[in-house]
């Protein structure tokens, strides 16, 4: 953990994390501290972008999104400047819900979200098929999500 993040600081992460529309008293409450000390940590940790937003979780599947998939991608080159042409493609793609540039055979992996299989097969061949700087793809299916992300450990490395 960075040596700026204090115990308590932990603390106000992890109950935001689980549910971030907590009102200031309630966190403070929660994390057992005053309201206006609580809320100066929380500013802080917003200012110095640990704290980088609010969302709220959505169900793929409620929302129309069937499929889930990761796509792992090789490109032609492996120049800086092609690693970015592709990263600023991918960007503009709405159904990429996050992509990440890995190390191994591939060199990228993307997380993609479809409403079923002709809308995912669809999209892998006519877009990112499409993407220059393809060398080749691969499609890995999620059957079942049996661990969706849901916030960051903040003990990991405390143990």
């Amino acid at each position: 953990m960075p040596s700026t993040l204090e115990p308590i600081d932990l603390r106000i992460l992890e109950a935001l994390q689980k549910d971030g529309r907590l009102t200031n008293q309630a966190l403070s409450s929660e994390v057992g501290l005053s309201t206006s000390p609580c809320w100066r940590r929380v500013r802080q940790l917003e200012e110095t972008a640990v704290i980088q937003g609010y969302t709220a979780t959505l169900d793929r599947r409620q929302i129309g999104l069937g499929v889930l998939a990761f796509i792992r991608v090789k490109i032609d080159s492996h120049s800086e400047a092609e690693a970015e042409e592709f990263s600023r493609d991918v960007l503009k793609l709405s159904e990429v819900v996050a992509c990440y540039s890995i190390a191994g055979d591939a060199d990228f992996l993307l997380q993609v979200v479809a409403a079923d299989l002709d809308s995912y097969a669809d999209f892998a061949m006519a877009v990112v098929r499409r993407l220059p700087r393809i060398k080749e793809m691969q499609t890995t299916f999620v059957l079942k999500e049996i661990k969706p992300f849901k916030g960051f450990p903040l003990d990991v490395g405390q143990r």
